[in-house]
């Protein structure tokens, strides 16, 4: 009985480390890493066999959008910039511009124009209401406790850095961008 026992026991073993090779073998493949090279190549040409226009035209140079309405991507967090794009692909972020050309890209160029992005020091932005500057500061590091509105802060942190994956870097974004996007998530529309 110990015998048979034994040998159940080693076959277990041996299936168990051949399965587990095969899985670490399968997630080695898929971690392929980013490439910001072509994520540049992308970002900034386009690809007009596909009809895909560069991201340039309206992100502006290395995602220094000068145009209020158009994010900022340069220092964008990777993980990021990477979920939107995706976002954009599907239900969860219906954009009439972002939405077709986010459906041409490929995971891989996602990938790479996000890795590109993340490697794009981050430019800062200024105040345009200098009258609303406190009021905005106060609301961003304590929220507002009558409304029940979190501190900003917590979750893009105390210089507006944000956290990769999770929150957006806010800090040096252009002011009626972050407006329109407060506005988007309040009714619902993001």
């Amino acid at each position: 009985m110990n015998r048979v026992f034994l040998s159940v026991a080693r076959s277990m073993a041996i299936v168990a480390l051949a399965a587990s090779s095969l899985v670490h073998a399968a997630e080695e493949k898929k971690a392929v890493a980013a490439d910001p090279a072509k994520g540049e190549a992308i970002y900034t040409n386009g690809d007009a066999a596909r009809g895909l226009p560069a991201c340039v035209s309206c992100h502006g140079a290395a995602g220094a959008s000068t145009i209020a309405q158009n994010p900022k991507l340069a220092g964008q967090h990777e993980a990021y910039v990477y979920k939107q794009l995706v976002n954009f692909k599907g239900p969860d972020r219906k954009n009439p511009i972002m939405t077709p050309y986010a459906t041409m890209l490929t995971d891989d160029e996602m990938k790479n124009i996000a890795a590109y992005m993340d490697k794009q020091p981050a430019k800062p932005g200024a105040a345009k209401n200098k009258d609303t500057v406190e009021l905005g500061k106060r609301i961003y590091r304590a929220g507002i406790a009558d409304k029940n509105v979190p501190a900003c802060a917590s979750c893009h942190g105390p210089n507006g850095a944000g956290i990769p994956a999770q929150f957006a870097r806010l800090g040096g974004q252009h002011q009626e961008y972050t407006t329109a996007q407060l506005v988007n998530f309040r009714t619902g529309a993001r």
